[in-house]
Order: structure tokens, then C-alpha cells, then sequence
């Protein structure tokens, strides 16, 4: 098992998960973050830290597509190890549906 961040993170990129990860497993891409699954070692301590409740453990059905995603992006983009200020429209994005194909972005985020 391993935990994957969705859609529900697009656009919010709260960073709370960045600070408590014991193993510095999430990439930063230009609007959400991703969990390297080869890397997550399946703590949890992320999941309740998400303001957006964008982290589930990958058992959970229907995630098959977050965990390909997850898998392409932390080899792609850079890691983050230090939470950094959200978007300022951070909130005004939490909750939204259909994100993924309103505004993901497979452009790298900044990282350390």
C-alpha cells in the first residue's frame, strides 16, 4: 500500500503533508503535489494533515489512475521537503469538482 494525492489538491497546494512526511517522499508540480509510492512508506501521518482531504492510501477503489499519475509526476518533478505558502486562492478552489481536467498542469513546481 502507499498514498496517493488527487485531484482535490490541484489548484489548493496547502503543503501541510510536506511538513509531517518522515521520508520526504512528495514532488511538487506548478498547481498539486504527487507521493513518490516507491518512496512512501505508508505511515499515514500525511492523510489528516490535508486540509483539501487530498491524500488517500491507494487501497481505497477507484484510485488506480492516482497511483499512475502519482508514479509518472514524483519521477518527473522536483521534491519538497518545506512547506511554503499556499495559493492565495487556495480556498476559493477546496472542494471543487472536475479539476483535473478544468486545471492540472504537468509543468514542475519550484521544489527546494
Amino acid at each position: 500500500m502507499t498514498y496517493v494525492v488527487t485531484d482535490a489538491c490541484i489548484r489548493c497546494k496547502y503543503m501541510d503533508c510536506v511538513e509531517v512526511c518522515p521520508v520526504d517522499c512528495f514532488y511538487e508540480g506548478e498547481n498539486m503535489l504527487v507521493i513518490n509510492p516507491s518512496e512512501c512508506i505508508d505511515c499515514g501521518v500525511c492523510e489528516p494533515e490535508c486540509p483539501a482531504e487530498a491524500i488517500l492510501p491507494d487501497t481505497e477503489s477507484g484510485l488506480e489512475n492516482w497511483l499512475e499519475l502519482n508514479t509518472k509526476y514524483s519521477a518527473e518533478w522536483p521534491n519538497i521537503t518545506v512547506k511554503r505558502e499556499s495559493p492565495e486562492d487556495a480556498d476559493e478552489h477546496k472542494g471543487e469538482e472536475g479539476k483535473f481536467d478544468k486545471y492540472f498542469s504537468a509543468e514542475p513546481g519550484e521544489g527546494d
